[in-house]
């Protein structure tokens, strides 16, 4: 081929494929993150405290590759962003996924602590109804009978605690309710049912046990004399163990 006929062909050529490659970056979508690379950045943006991108990533990954080898550690990586991110319900999800899927997972203690974290952080005050404090104790309380020797069986017992005395403060709450409004035998009733299950909660003991004696002495003004002997006999038994 002639020099001359070559250089033309060059000419022509070069800028044709330079324009196929200006279609590609423009138009064709650009190649998808590896496991790897999703689970690294997610890590960089959990340094950097980027939660919400950082679980971006993690979401990714859960979905791109469910097979992954990395695909567990970023399960319980996207509960910590949420977690970290004071999101404790998408945490509590995030977490109760793993443990259905992983059951026999040695991450298991650590996501049922912080499954019980995730609860315990949602309390906001003692007035409200606590059921996710109740749902935080009994987590707790598995970890401590299935784990007993895990790092974190002492901050297990210390959160037993309380949980307890946020549980026995709003007995308290409810119990004073009745007290003030003068209905004595509800009160009397649920003072004696926090002295009787809350009895490790000391903080609360002596003021719970006068309220119940005033409880008692002003309920029984009302009553019969069958069922006066009735709750004579129930004081008893209660201060047999107080």
């Amino acid at each position: 081929m002639p020099k001359r006929l070559l250089a033309v062909l060059l000419l022509v050529l070069v800028p044709l494929v330079s324009s196929c490659g200006l279609i590609d970056y423009y138009f064709l979508p650009p190649p998808e993150d590896t496991a790897q690379e999703l689970f690294e950045s997610g890590m960089d943006y959990m340094k950097e405290k980027r939660y919400s991108r950082a679980s971006e990533n993690f979401l990714k990954l859960k979905d791109r590759y469910p097979f992954s080898p990395l695909t567990p550690k970023a399960e319980v990586a996207l509960g910590d962003a949420y977690f970290l991110d004071a999101k404790y319900l998408e945490a509590l999800d995030a977490y109760k996924e793993f443990e259905t899927l992983h059951p026999s997972s040695p991450q298991i203690p650590y996501v049922l602590f912080q499954m019980g974290m995730s609860n315990m952080n949602q309390f906001r005050t003692i007035d409200l109804r606590q059921d996710n404090v109740k749902e935080a104790l009994e987590i707790f309380y598995r970890l401590e009978e299935s784990y007993p020797k895990s790092e974190f069986s002492e901050a297990v017992k210390q959160n037993i605690y309380k949980c307890r005395k946020i549980l026995a403060e709003h007995e308290i709450f409810v119990a004073d309710f009745f007290w003030r409004t003068q209905q004595y035998g509800a009160a009397w009733n649920r003072y004696l049912f926090i002295l009787e299950n809350y009895a490790d909660v000391v903080e609360f003991k002596d003021y719970v046990r006068k309220r119940a004696e005033y409880s008692y002495f002003e309920y029984q003004k009302v009553l019969s004399e069958e069922e006066r002997e009735r709750v004579q006999w129930t004081w008893k038994r209660l201060l047999k163990w107080l």
